[in-house]
């Protein structure tokens, strides 16, 4: 049997069946051609049984398989009334299992909705959950507890901002998912890997990697590393059944932010996708975490990816790819507020005195695995206070940042960057952004960006001298980012969204250049490129604030731009007072569903319950229960290994350790699970439109490009307010417009009639007239303008109208030529299904050169016709077959006539 005979290419659709005894979860991939069967016990009061059927069963197959079962649990032979195997529910994906102080629940995804696109791979984001207790009621035995955890877990609400992806690795950035890949494994060692895996084919390794014999094996398509648990949310909800199952039963999932927006140049896609990854080491809400744990893990930890890619080619191989990440994350001290007294702001308080800052080294000891050098911290809070708030935190990182540098090479030290963003706000004579953008231009020239393609021919053509002294590290696929900026204030929220807003526009511009979008690495305000990037960023950030501080931002960018209008102020009051309450009320409460859901506390019935505990400090805190068996030295305070390969991350090294600890699942370009046009078209199936186009991805030419005629289409020219497509406060979607547009209209009084026209007409001034020359709505004639009249007529108030709302103006009525042709026009559509039977020969000639209808029918009347395709000459399909190939990265040698055009284009465009 070939090898890839038992491959199933990932588990994307599922259907749990019931039967008194067993639950049985059938699974299969996109083109349900392979299916997987789990068998779950019910008979069980309190253990997890489950059993893989190790075969992959075809269709046929699988539906005898549940006939059997069917047959086998009827509870008389041959009955036909009551079935024995009964449909459960239909899912996409296993959040996981959970038991609290009876059996256990398993928890499906059983809506999703695509949010994201990259290289092919659909990133989901899900919309509902079910959550199903297995055990039978017969074995149930009850705890009046029970209910109480259940509400509790089911405080966390997955249908917001949780997302997954069956073929694509969410959990790390794309730079660690294509770099190491190539690093680790070389083209030539395919075949090596595919004997080896022969070898070992029937012990269950954690990935199968799998070629079809006789196709290419030169492209990794699909990408399923071990995740990064930081960044996994139901880690511990799928600990239990992990070495049990077949891994492509399990789906991990991130908590966060992801949205993609289109940016169209000339027609030409780039997709602008940005994700959050919420980590979910000491996770919790604003007041109740703050700080650091005894493990290095700070609170609101969150990684921001922006990634840029040619949309024209989805591709990891052929296509165009960069990304940049940047972190926030609380101060990593060991210190909390005082929430006992609420009041707006509780004092800051040192909890632990760490002198030798040994819970900073541990988190910078993670960075530096994880990113490289150099570590780049930008510290926004307030450095002046009339009574010592925020200042507490700054004098406390300074020295631990000193202490930490003193013992690393200089070449790798961190580096600290404090800046009271408020105060300059506050004054009127300076500019925050301004400071911001040379902060961020300083930021990503150190760091460096990722792109998986080398330097373009348009750098050369079009050189910029601060592409010379950028930094990062160069391969042989491209540029490496190597380091990070971490931006923290006291809460991570506004403040460090616009921070990280002004770094990811620097970003993007370095990006859109290395790509060859733009000629300079440099954009301005005021244009759609940026206003999309803004709007993304917008939603991102509050996004991340409803998460931790139970609101929306307050201060956004247009805050710090000033040009915020005076009903903003009247938002930031609510959201203000929103977030007050959150903190007040309900963040203990979903502070104990993060703890339940993360399974930081499992219940159990010889412990208090999670309600009775006075705090959870112990809960995330878990090291200080225990005596250290070696303590960690304080002067070489980094991991092993890591100085060696700097300023490389380790984590993405070549190295042997590495190449052990990661597995690689190995897509080739016809499977299924990567298999664009059965992913968007199911000729299989019959399709909802509404589920086929369920993306709704904000396109600058669409949102932010003036409709007027005459205006450059260009993404990056600067714009007035006034003329963007957009007003300047800017709206969030197109939903949110057409339903305000729909209440307006509802509570707008109905429109006069005739009679009321008419009587209130007489008594019309001259000051109900506008001085543009429109005519109020009580003074409107529409029926009653005589041919002499000096009023507008019923044509000039639509021709103003149509100028309003389209941006034309039509100077005179249409001529009677105009208005034949349009009749033509009209009476051509009409019939452009109605094909005339005729035997003249230049008809037929005619038919030939386009395409040869033959009717089929014997009836005169039936419409009905056998279609041969047109013929295709050997130059245009030589043309075709070229494009196809430069596509696949395969160019074509130049002829002469192809160096000439380009050396008269080269003289045309630059001499």
């Amino acid at each position: 049997m070939p090898l890839s005979a038992a491959i199933i290419s990932g588990v994307q659709k599922l259907v749990l069946y019931e039967t008194r005894a067993r639950y049985f979860l059938v699974g299969s991939n996109h083109a349900q051609t392979k299916h997987r069967v789990l068998k779950i016990d019910r008979t069980e009061p309190k253990d997890l049984v489950i059993i893989d059927d190790k075969h992959v069963y075809n269709q046929q197959e699988v539906r005898e398989l549940l006939g059997r079962l069917d047959l086998g649990n009827r509870t008389k032979i041959g009955q036909k009334g009551s079935s024995g195997l009964s449909r459960a529910v239909s899912a996409y994906g296993i959040v996981g299992f959970v038991r609290f102080l009876e059996g256990y629940y398993i928890v499906l995804i059983t809506k999703r909705r695509k949010m994201a696109d990259i290289g092919g791979h659909s990133i989901y984001k899900i919309e509902d959950t079910n959550m199903i207790y297995i055990p039978n009621d017969s074995v149930r035995v009850t705890h009046p507890d029970e209910a109480r955890y259940v509400r509790i877990f089911q405080n966390v609400d997955l249908s917001s901002n949780f997302y997954f992806s069956y073929s694509y690795d969410l959990s790390h950035s794309l730079q660690y998912n294509l770099t190491l890949l190539n690093n680790t494994y070389d083209l030539g060692e395919v075949e090596e890997e595919k004997k080896e895996e022969v070898h070992t084919q029937n012990q269950q390794d954690s990935f199968d990697i799998f070629e079809d014999e006789g196709l290419p094996t030169q492209v990794v398509e699909g990408i399923r590393n071990e995740p990064y648990a930081k960044y996994v949310w139901n880690g511990k909800l799928l600990e239990k059944i992990k070495d049990v199952v077949h891994p492509d039963w399990l789906m991990y999932i991130i908590h966060g932010f992801c949205g993609q927006s289109k940016l169209l140049i000339y027609g030409r896609p780039v997709h602008v996708t940005l994700i959050a990854r919420r980590s979910s080491k000491f996770a919790g809400t604003r007041f109740l975490k703050r700080g650091a744990n005894c493990e290095g893990d700070v609170a609101n930890e969150v990684e921001t990816e922006q990634i840029i890619h040619d949309a024209s080619v989805m591709s990891f191989t052929a296509g165009s790819y960069s990304s940049y990440v940047q972190v926030r994350g609380s101060v990593p001290l060991y210190w909390s507020q005082d929430i006992s007294t609420m009041m707006p702001k509780p004092p800051i308080r040192l909890d632990q005195a760490d002198p030798y800052a040994h819970v900073a080294a541990l988190h910078f000891d993670q960075m530096l695995q994880r990113f490289g050098s150099p570590i780049i911290i930008l510290n926004l809070v307030k450095k002046r206070e009339k009574r010592k708030h925020e200042k507490i935190l700054s004098e406390e990182l300074f020295p631990a940042i000193i202490n930490l540098n003193q013992f690393l090479p200089p070449a790798h030290c961190i580096d600290y960057i404090a800046w009271d963003m408020a105060r300059y706000t506050k004054s009127k004579l300076c500019n925050v952004l301004d400071r911001l953008s040379l902060i961020a231009e300083n930021v990503v020239k150190r760091t460096g960006f990722f792109i998986n393609r080398s330097d373009f021919y348009c750098h050369t053509l079009r050189p910029d001298e601060r592409w010379g002294d950028l930094g990062g590290y160069v391969t042989s696929h491209g540029r490496v980012q190597t380091g990070v900026l971490r931006t923290n204030c006291v809460d991570c929220l506004d403040r460090t969204n616009t921070a990280q807003f002004m770094v990811g526009k620097c970003a993007l511009a370095y990006q859109l250049y290395a790509l060859g979008m733009i000629d300079k690495p440099k954009l301005q305000f005021d244009t759609d490129c940026v206003r999309l990037f803004e709007e993304l960023y917008e939603d991102h950030g509050d996004t991340l604030s409803l998460q931790y501080g139970g609101s929306q931002l307050v201060h956004r960018v247009k805050t710090y731009r000033k040009i915020a209008p005076w009903t903003q102020h009247s938002k930031d009051i609510m959201q203000t007072l929103s977030r007050y309450y959150s903190n007040a009320f309900s963040d203990a409460d979903r502070q104990d569903a993060i703890n339940l859901f993360l399974q930081v506390f499992q219940p159990s019935e010889s412990k208090p319950h999670l309600w009775e505990l006075p705090t959870d400090f112990y809960l995330h805190q878990r090291n200080t229960m225990e005596l250290p068996l070696q303590r960690r030295s304080y002067t070489y305070w980094w991991s092993e290994g890591i100085l060696s390969y700097l300023p490389l991350p380790y984590d993405e090294v070549p190295c042997e350790e590495n190449k052990k600890n990661v597995a690689v699942k190995r897509l080739n370009r016809y499977d299924e699970n990567i298999d664009i046009y059965t992913e968007f078209f199911k000729p299989y199936e019959l399709s909802s439109f509404d589920d086929t186009f369920c993306m709704a991805m904000t396109n600058s030419a669409r949102e932010f490009m003036p409709k007027t005629v005459g205006i450059d289409p260009s993404p990056f020219t600067v714009r007035k307010p006034e003329e963007t497509g957009k007003s300047v406060l800017g709206s969030k979607s197109n939903k949110e417009e057409a339903v305000l547009q729909r209440k307006t209209a509802a509570s707008a009084p109905p429109p006069p009639s005739e009679e009321a026209i008419s009587s209130s007409s007489e008594d019309d001034s001259e000051e109900d007239r506008e001085d543009d020359g429109t005519v109020s709505q009580r003074s409107t004639p529409i029926k009653l303008a005589e041919p002499g009249d000096s009023t507008r007529t019923q044509e000039d108030f639509q021709h103003q109208l149509m100028r309003e709302t389209y941006g034309l103006n039509l100077s005179e009525f249409p001529t009677e030529d105009d208005t034949m042709i349009y009749r033509r026009f009209v009476h051509l559509g009409q019939n452009q299904h109605k094909v005339e039977r005729t035997t003249q020969a230049t008809d037929t000639r005619h038919l030939e050169n386009v395409i040869n209808l033959s009717p089929v029918s014997y009836f005169p009347e039936d419409s009905i016709y056998e279609v041969q395709l047109p013929k295709v000459d050997k130059t245009s399909r030589e043309l075709f077959e070229s494009h196809i190939q430069m596509g696949q990265g395969l160019v074509r040698t130049l002829c002469r006539e192809d160096v000439l055009m380009y050396r008269e284009y080269i003289k045309n465009r630059y001499m």
